[in-house]
């Protein structure tokens, strides 16, 4: 089965056309909206009235969608809306436990592999050894058979698809590698498709950090800001979350932020430049040097702010989070300083830092969100005569 590209997916999950304003891709998007809402609504439910206030949609089609989505097992009632002074509303809520999906870490010595609800809420779990740089057979090999495993252990609800994340350079549009940092040879190698085949269900592939992003975006309240997700463990990349959205660039090539090259004599790094910022911070990390480590990491984090004005940083990964105080506080510092440099009058505080909610499936987490966020919309509404339902 060939790869999608998760656009407008359907209840199902089948993907449907992007763009244009033709009658299935609108009722997709309508759906969607809807989802969205009962998603963020949480146990607490909404009620169509809100659901029509909120996207725009009539009441009438509001009705329309909650119907089927009801029919179909993805809604049901939570209790009434107080009155007021006519029949009280009654709220609709989101069932978590009617579709599932499968997120996939791919790092490259470990495969971290979730099955999760329509909340993102973790069903099971499973990890295996993975050596990313021992051949497509053995990494496809592991990976097959750790996703049965995981279907078999999690028996229920229908399967909305598989979501792939694994170090980049890559291309997300088509599913293909490139010069993975370390293992050039995955160069060109198609693995959403080919994982596709081999489970027999819809995939999706990004990079192990904007799906890290993407995750930590859903768990955030709307007015969140934007904010830069650093991933440290065997590499080190960035995920963008800019104005509300995951920003990829046009060719997925946003984020390499460990190839920012910042001593221009410095040590070869597994990309073939010298001096990056990932080949310093890990050289660090090998030699015990965790204080230096922390503050090349800060020195980046700073450029990432100073380049994009974003609003928080957000530290993850293994080598982080078997240290956390130590790069917290040497980042922290970095970003301390540099607002200091900015001072004056109006001049902005320095930037948040924490560590990434998720902890070790920050990733695996986000990959399951790769499948699942396209099923709950994100887009603003839809407000046209002759809405679709």
């Amino acid at each position: 089965m060939a790869g999608v590209s998760m656009g407008f997916p359907s209840v199902g999950g089948v993907a449907g056309p992007v763009g244009g304003a033709n009658l299935p891709a609108l009722r997709g998007h309508n759906t969607a909206l809807v989802m969205g809402l009962l998603r963020a609504a949480g146990e607490a439910g909404v009620s169509r009235p809100e659901l029509a206030a909120q996207t725009g949609l009539t009441p009438q089609a509001v009705s329309k969608i909650t119907a089927r989505l009801r029919a179909e097992g993805l809604a049901a009632e939570a209790g009434r809306r107080a009155s007021t002074g006519g029949k009280p509303a009654t709220a609709l809520r989101l069932v978590p436990g009617a579709r599932h999906a499968v997120g996939l870490h791919l790092d490259r010595d470990e495969l971290t592999a979730v099955r999760v609800d329509l909340a993102g809420r973790a069903v099971t779990v499973r990890r295996a050894p993975l050596a990313f740089t021992a051949g497509e057979e053995q990494v496809l090999g592991t990976v097959e058979r750790e996703v049965a495993a995981l279907l078999t252990e999690a028996a229920g609800p229908p399967v909305l698809g598989v979501g792939v994340a694994c170090p980049g350079p890559l291309d997300h549009t088509a599913g293909v590698l490139h010069r993975v940092t370390g293992a050039p040879e995955w160069d060109g190698f198609p693995l959403r498709d080919v994982l596709a085949a081999r489970f027999a269900l819809p995939t999706v592939l990004d990079k192990d950090t904007n799906a890290a992003a993407l995750g930590l975006a859903h768990g955030m309240p709307a007015d969140a800001g934007s904010f830069g997700y650093l991933h440290l463990g065997t590499g080190l990349g960035a995920g963008l979350v800019l104005g509300g959205s995951l920003y990829r660039g046009p060719r997925t090539g946003a984020g390499e932020f460990g190839h920012q090259i910042v001593q221009l004599d410095g040590p070869r790094c597994g990309c073939g430049q010298q001096g990056c910022i990932e080949a310093l911070c890990l050289a660090a990390v090998a030699r015990g040097d965790l204080p230096g480590a922390a503050r090349v990491l800060g020195v980046g984090a700073a450029n990432l702010v100073e380049l994009l004005d974003i609003d928080r940083v957000l530290l993850g990964g293994r080598t982080v989070l078997d240290h956390p105080e130590e790069f917290l506080a040497g980042v922290s510092r970095a970003l301390a300083a540099q607002a200091r440099t900015r001072g004056g009058p109006g001049a902005r505080p320095a930037v948040s830092v924490a560590l990434a909610p998720g902890g070790a499936r920050t990733v695996a987490d986000g990959a399951a969100e790769l499948v699942l966020a396209p099923l709950f919309g994100g887009h603003r509404p839809v407000r046209q005569t002759g809405q679709g339902d």
